[in-house]
């Protein structure tokens, strides 16, 4: 499946160890992200306060995983470099744009280029979502059950020497049980405990559907209506920025489309689609991208850094809701 680029990438400085916990097996929820950067900016220490699950509503285990899904989201971020969660976490600038109160720009989640940004920030998180980041990136078949997908991870945990701690089977089957969970809507029996029929607001993005009575799975492939144009151009601005340095100022569609942790792959997109956005980077991003087709080859150009926090704002302009 062409792991080496994730491994590569993961034995860096930054020693990265693919997580396959922390969520408590829970997806997000609606009122999640906003309650954990709300929390932080009253009280840096309150995930390990013990009145937390009275500050934030939520049970014990809760409360692990708003830390977690926020965290992962990139909505807020730990205070020092300790490795632990002593010294208390602050919210992210990003965590700020979207669900400050005074000036979010989405406080209540209810604009859905919100959920392709969250969904975008954990699908290429290598370290606090690495069954989300190989799912989106590394698995290269259209259709998969729960088993298949399991197997598959499985195996390409134990081929990559640089994951230090291998998690058992257990953990596995939690991950994965989760990640579907993002994505799909949930199946309630009379066993089900109601906290868990809550489904997670990335249900909405419809980028993996259930195939009827079959047990199934599979990717939408293809065009995303609710995903507009800035979005995109901040997705290729992270993408350009992480695994191309400035020593580049082209890139190639199929680079956009095809590498790992690219926009095309995280988003499911296929290339008349993206396409046509690129045709409007030069508006969209005034001047500072701009897409040709010359000799045949279709590529993009950046003329001058953008900044990335800059581009989020500039995403809330163009109302989608």
């Amino acid at each position: 499946m062409g792991n080496s680029l994730f491994a590569e990438h993961s034995t860096s400085k930054n020693h990265l160890n693919p997580s396959f916990s922390g969520h408590q097996t829970f997806p997000f929820r609606y009122t999640w992200l906003k309650k954990g950067v709300d929390a932080v900016m009253d009280n840096p220490n309150v995930f390990t306060d013990d009145d937390a699950p009275v500050t934030l509503g939520v049970g014990k285990n809760m409360v692990r995983s708003i830390r977690h899904w926020c965290l992962t989201a990139n909505l807020i971020k730990k205070i020092g470099k300790s490795s632990d969660h002593s010294e208390g976490f602050e919210a992210a600038d990003f965590g700020k744009v979207i669900f400050d109160d005074q000036k979010g720009r989405d406080k209540y989640l209810e604009n859905p280029v919100t959920l392709w940004w969250i969904h975008w920030q954990i699908a290429t998180n290598r370290e606090h979502a690495a069954t989300w980041c190989w799912a989106f990136n590394f698995v290269n078949y259209p259709e998969f059950s729960r088993d298949s997908l399991m197997k598959d991870l499985t195996d390409w945990i134990k081929q990559q020497e640089y994951i230090r701690k291998q998690p058992s089977e257990n953990t596995i089957k939690h991950d994965v049980s989760c990640f579907i969970r993002t994505y799909c809507l949930s199946r309630s029996t009379v066993s089900t405990i109601i906290e868990d029929t809550f489904d997670c607001p990335l249900v909405e993005l419809d980028l993996i559907r259930e195939v009827p009575n079959e047990n199934r799975y599979q990717f939408n492939l293809g065009a995303k209506p609710s995903l507009n144009e800035p979005m995109l151009a901040f997705a290729i601005t992270d993408f350009w920025n992480r695994w191309f340095p400035n020593n580049r100022n082209t890139l190639s569609v199929s680079e956009i489309m095809y590498s790992k942790f690219s926009p095309g792959q995280v988003f499911k997109l296929d290339e008349n689609s993206v396409v046509m956005c690129l045709e409007k980077l030069q508006a969209i991003t005034e001047g500072a991208m701009t897409y040709d087709e010359t000799a045949g080859l279709k590529q993009i150009s950046r003329h001058e850094n953008l900044d990335l926090l800059e581009l989020l704002k500039k995403v809330y302009e163009q109302n989608t809701i």
